[in-house]
């Protein structure tokens, strides 16, 4: 399961994988609709120059640990990395859900259904009224 989320770790959009499936694979259909001027906080799976030059077209940006195989190294801050926390919690909020985290669903198009309604869940929680 991939994920985009906010500043709040709000869901923005949600993709699923076959489990054999390279994290880079699942990041076009991600950033095809990212507006322009956001900055992507992603693991060391998504370095790749296509990737950053996409963001680049998109007058996006990227903080992203470069990969130890890079013959010369990238633009990266820690200190802005640690707000990378936010999709970790996303997902740990995710698995609050018995459902999403047993993955009772077999079918690849039903889990997603019900990972979508999870985060119509969360996304409600956040914004609720305490009035």
């Amino acid at each position: 399961m991939h994920a985009v989320t906010d500043g709040n770790g709000l869901p923005i959009k949600i993709a699923i994988t076959p489990g054999h499936a390279h994290d880079l694979t699942a990041a076009n259909e991600l950033l095809e609709d990212l507006p322009s001027g956001v900055m992507l906080l992603a693991d060391k799976a998504y370095d790749a120059d296509w990737l950053r030059e996409k963001l680049r077209t998109k007058r996006s940006w990227a903080n992203i640990p470069p990969k130890s195989n890079r013959k010369r190294p990238l633009v990266f801050s820690p200190w802005l990395y640690k707000k990378r926390n936010l999709i970790e919690r996303f997902f740990s909020k995710l698995k609050c859900f018995r459902q999403i985290a047993t993955r009772y669903d077999k079918l690849g198009m039903t889990f997603l259904a019900m990972t979508k309604l999870a985060c119509v869940r969360l996304t409600l929680r956040h914004n609720e009224s305490t009035a």
